[in-house]
């Protein structure tokens, strides 16, 4: 019981994801072909993130737990996943960001006879977090086949988790607890982007971004690397694999933990 609702805790702190209708690569990695300085551009990517959870999570002070969960068992507790990632960009300058949102909930019971007498202990959680990327990129290469954007800038996480234990004999309740723990922390990060035609029609995409660097968190890091297929001017289609790791702790809130899986993703140009 404890270790389930630790390990649902601590999926969306993360995830920020983990499951997510969300957006891409940087708007720009899967959708844009280098632009013309001073021309400016706009680019949404919605996607499907396949990712599962491993690492260590830690509430309300206690000893943090190892848990690790496939995708499918986060699937089954999501409520609700969405992520979008935006940019505006004028082919030397632009601005990069990622809004993410989670909402999981599970519940767990367990009964057992004692004497003759049903003895049921029960629990929920439901766990909610929003993260959110801002940074400024500058263009450092711009050639006919490839494109690199050197990135600064913030994320900021914001986590909460609502838990709800009772323990009862028959219809008799005997002790019940109720709580929340969560943290809101911000991270300085830095990252680099790039894309590499390989004909007129597909290319490589991927993005490396670094952070906390003990601001907050004690680091966190983010990889991304994708296909995509340029299906006309304004609309690519990408497919790929990404990872997002962080290792936070603070009065006794605790996570260590890593999100990866694959990723399957429009990106719409304007």
């Amino acid at each position: 019981m404890r270790s389930l609702i630790l390990a649902l805790a601590g999926i969306a702190g993360l995830l920020g994801p983990t499951f997510a209708k969300a957006a891409d690569v940087s708007a720009d990695a899967p959708s844009e072909a280098p632009s013309p300085a001073s021309e400016w551009t706009f680019s949404v990517a919605p996607y499907l993130w396949g990712a599962g959870l491993e690492g260590d999570v830690g509430l309300f002070g206690r000893e943090p737990i190892n848990v690790d969960l496939s995708f499918d068992d986060i699937f089954d507790n999501l409520r609700f996943g969405g992520m979008v990632v935006a940019e505006l960009h004028n082919g030397t300058w632009g601005v990069f960001g990622d809004l993410v949102y989670v909402k999981i909930e599970a519940d767990e019971s367990i009964t057992r006879e004692i004497g003759g007498v049903p003895v049921a202990l029960s629990g929920g959680v439901t766990t909610s977090s929003l993260t959110a990327t801002l940074m400024g990129e500058y263009r450092a290469l711009a050639t006919n086949e490839a494109t690199v954007d050197l990135m600064a800038g913030a994320r900021i996480w914001s986590v909460d988790n609502d838990i709800e234990v009772a323990l009862s004999a028959g219809d008799v309740p005997l002790a019940a607890f109720s709580g929340s723990d969560g943290s809101t922390w911000v991270d300085p990060i830095i990252g680099v982007k790039g894309r590499y035609d390989i004909s007129p029609s597909w290319y490589l995409t991927g993005w490396g971004m670094i952070g906390g660097f003990s601001a907050s968190s004690d680091i966190t890091w983010d990889l991304l690397g994708g296909v995509g297929y340029q299906w006309s001017e304004r609309l690519s289609i990408v497919t790929g694999y990404r990872a997002l790791a962080v290792d936070y702790e603070d009065d006794g809130f605790f996570y260590d933990v890593i999100q990866q899986g694959p990723i399957l993703g429009a990106v719409i140009r304007f």
